[in-house]
């Protein structure tokens, strides 16, 4: 246990301890680096972070994070609009735009359906999906959710809802390991799984 000679050092230390992946040690490295800084280095940060904290909104249409109301991706002229990837979380997108093999859209559910965790269909951005695809000329889905049970529960479920839409239904080739995320998917790997997707209805037979 540590024996702080500053309160205000404890109180810092706690904070940074409390993110994912940080220790009470690591936290109390963090802690005592930032005090060795200027003034305005630390102010510099701790600005960055209030600012990301309060201005960061979702993309309308994706549901990506963003700066503005339409996210930079959907924004962009050059990428294929007619072309979705289905997605867990942002840090999906930034996996997947890591490999540059991508060039369509997104769409971000904000999570996987889970009932061991409380989670349905309902709360996942499902409906704004479907309204996407009705509205807009989009002729191909990819579903690129990682290999879990819970990834696959949704794959399924969205599978289902678009049965009756004239829409290609893909998902990712079993080059990512089952039980994997697709944030830890080294950047060829996942490039070649994006490229070499299969049709969805092809993976019932495995």
């Amino acid at each position: 246990m540590n024996n702080f000679s500053s309160k205000l050092l404890e109180t810092a230390v706690n904070e940074l301890a409390k993110l994912p992946g940080i220790g009470k040690k690591s936290a109390v490295r963090l802690a005592l680096h930032l005090l060795r800084q200027n003034t305005q280095e630390v102010e510099s940060l701790g600005n960055a972070l209030i600012k990301m904290r309060n201005e960061i909104i979702f993309c309308k249409n994706c549901f990506n994070i963003s700066d503005t109301e339409i996210c930079e991706i959907c924004n962009n002229q050059n990428r294929d609009a007619g072309l979705i990837c289905v997605v867990e979380d942002v840090r999906d997108v930034m996996a997947i735009e890591n490999t540059a093999q991508f060039r369509g859209l997104y769409h971000v559910l904000g999570g996987v359906i889970s009932p061991m965790d409380g989670i349905g269909p309902g709360d996942l951005n499902i409906t704004p999906l479907l309204l996407r695809i009705e509205k807009q000329a989009i002729r191909e889905i990819i579903m690129a959710l990682s290999p879990t049970m819970e990834g696959d529960t949704t794959n399924f479920y969205i599978y289902k809802r678009l049965k009756n839409i004239k829409v290609l239904v893909t998902t990712i080739a079993r080059g990512v390991s089952i039980g994997d995320n697709l944030e830890f998917t080294d950047e060829i790997t996942l490039g070649r799984s994006i490229v070499n997707r299969l049709p969805y209805e092809s993976t019932f037979n495995r």
